[in-house]
């Protein structure tokens, strides 16, 4: 960032992380001190001070910077504009429609669970029916997928996920989610351990919507029409008007 002196550069890092303490976030999650050695001329080793760093550590980086640099400039208008995005795809999603949320949250969950499927598959995972009815057990207080279907009222084989309303998806999209993540960052080896890290996962996100005084995923309401029923219904007028 065209600091020339790393103490200069330290009292941009300490105001970041004053920036994070006082926004009620812990320091240490987003800035993880590593240690670094440099050799010295008489043939020792001299210890160094280094940072490991989150994503959010460098967004109060860059803005604790001087912005007279032209690369800290650069940082802040890269970072002001993701943020703009955001909010631009936040207020587009608040206003569609609930069935378009879940054409738009499943779309989600097929590609979430395909990264999953590759981290566990590099886990150790072979059975994948196992693997993520376990993380269905954990969320669904000990409902398997095939227990889940059933309580829905579904045919033989029919996708839970089609038939699940944007609220049920978003949770459910949190816990694959979460679990990729917890899969690849503690290089978890072992279809037990991927397992038990699924269920544990799904476990964990429904204590937290007891907690915050949230609907159960079981206790939410099934849509009437699936998601296969409504694309053929699109697919139906779309070609009528096609017709006309």
């Amino acid at each position: 960032m065209e600091y020339k002196r790393w103490d200069k550069f330290c009292n941009v890092i300490n105001n970041a992380k004053k920036a994070c303490e006082n926004s009620n976030y812990k320091v240490f999650e987003h800035f993880s001190q590593v240690g670094k050695t440099s050799k010295m001329p008489n043939g020792g080793v001299k210890n160094l001070l280094d940072y490991k760093l989150s994503r959010y550590a460098c967004y109060l980086i860059v803005q604790n910077a001087d912005p007279r640099k032209e690369v800290v400039a650069l940082g802040q208008t890269y970072f002001a504009v993701q943020t703009r995005r955001q909010e631009l795809t936040e207020i587009e999603y608040s206003m569609l429609t609930e069935d378009e949320k879940r054409f738009y949250q499943r779309n989600l969950t097929k590609k979430g669970n395909y990264s999953l499927n590759q981290a566990a598959k590099k886990a150790g995972v072979k059975n994948f029916d196992k693997f993520h009815n376990a993380g269905y057990k954990g969320l669904y207080n000990g409902e398997t997928a095939d227990d889940i279907a059933k309580r829905k009222g579904l045919r033989y084989r029919e996708d839970i996920l089609d038939n699940m309303g944007s609220e049920e998806l978003a949770t459910n999209l949190f816990r694959i989610s979460q679990t990729e993540a917890r899969l690849r960052k503690d290089n978890i080896q072992g279809e037990g351990k991927a397992n038990e890290t699924h269920y544990n996962i799904g476990k964990n996100i429904r204590e937290v919507i007891a907690k915050n005084g949230g609907t159960m995923p079981e206790c939410l309401p099934t849509p009437k029409k699936s998601l296969k029923e409504l694309e053929k219904e699109r697919k139906y007028q779309d070609k009528l008007i096609n017709l006309y």
